[in-house]
């Protein structure tokens, strides 16, 4: 009974550390894209769940391997050390050996591909291409001979691909169109995605410095990442507007407005505080304003 008892909650315990190194609050970037261009795509087609849902499934998988390559690639490199603001990684904590980690990364990326292959099989290359990039650039955010997130490219990459490619992409596999429409919509979720980015550099400000990490708030200074994340949050505001009064949409696309509030707690945060623990819940008010944004949009695409 002990011994069942103690391999319980050791498998208890290990779920928690991976469940910690998947790091939840960020796969909601990698959700709205997806249902967003699911919503675009509703107005013109009928929906084929089964493609619908190996595209969540890939979305997911492609983040939560970017999130173990990071953890184990910012704690080889260094960024990652027991001065660190933000949440626990686990290969800094000694929770899970590098090489563990790593192996991890790589299997969760390969699982993106299996899920991947009908959406190949559906959209050809250009799907194939961005599956591809997608992972690259996960991998390759604090990886690789040039790590994006270390050289100031990450918030752009976060916006091309949880943005720009993530809801086109969709609609292109739920309609078999490009469409400029598609392409707008994605400017608001890969802002907001950028934003968790802004969050973290802000924060990470004098241990990126420290570590040779240089993100765009650890070369400009905290007021231009303070900025840079008030733009990243009012930014997508606009793309409503221009659908009901360019585009002739109806009323229901301005749902998206009614996130304002949830904006005032995370802009005040990041310009008063400069604590991680202070910054770690601008962090998840973030994530949360992604998440009621993308659904009062998808809600208003689909009314």
């Amino acid at each position: 009974m002990n011994s069942n008892s103690t391999l319980s909650e050791h498998s208890l315990s290990s779920f928690r550390i991976w469940l910690l190194a998947s790091r939840p609050k960020t796969l909601v970037a990698a959700l709205m894209p997806v249902v967003i261009g699911a919503a675009l795509a509703s107005k013109t087609a009928e929906i084929d769940v089964t493609i619908l849902l190996c595209i969540f499934a890939s979305a997911i998988c492609i983040q939560i391997g970017t999130n173990l390559a990071n953890d184990y690639s910012d704690f080889r490199s260094g960024a990652d050390t027991k001065e660190r603001l933000g949440p626990m990684r686990i290969t800094q904590a000694g929770l899970v050996r590098p090489e563990v980690v790593r192996r991890a990364a790589l299997l969760v990326f390969a699982a993106a591909i299996l899920f991947g292959l009908p959406l190949i099989a559906r959209g050809g290359w250009p799907i194939l291409a961005i599956g591809l990039l997608s992972i690259l650039s996960g991998w390759c955010y604090t990886g690789g001979p040039y790590p994006l997130g270390y050289n100031g490219l990450g918030e752009l990459f976060v916006f091309l691909f949880f943005g720009l490619a993530a809801v086109a992409g969709t609609a292109f596999l739920l309609t078999g169109a490009w469409t400029i429409e598609s392409l707008l919509l994605g400017f608001s979720p890969g802002m907001l995605a950028s934003a968790l980015l802004a969050v973290n550099n802000t924060r990470d400000i004098d241990t990126d410095r420290i570590a040779g990490k240089r993100t765009l708030a650890a070369k400009f200074g905290r007021l231009f990442g303070q900025f840079e994340y008030t733009l990243l949050l009012l930014i997508p505001l606009i793309i409503p507007c221009y659908f009901l009064f360019a585009l002739d949409y109806s009323f229901w696309i301005l749902l998206p407005l009614f996130s304002i509030p949830f904006m005032v707690r995370p802009l005040k945060l990041i310009f008063t505080k400069k604590d991680g623990l202070s910054l770690n819940l601008a962090l998840g008010d973030t994530a949360k304003l992604n998440l009621i944004f993308g659904f009062l949009l998808s809600l208003g695409l689909v009314l």
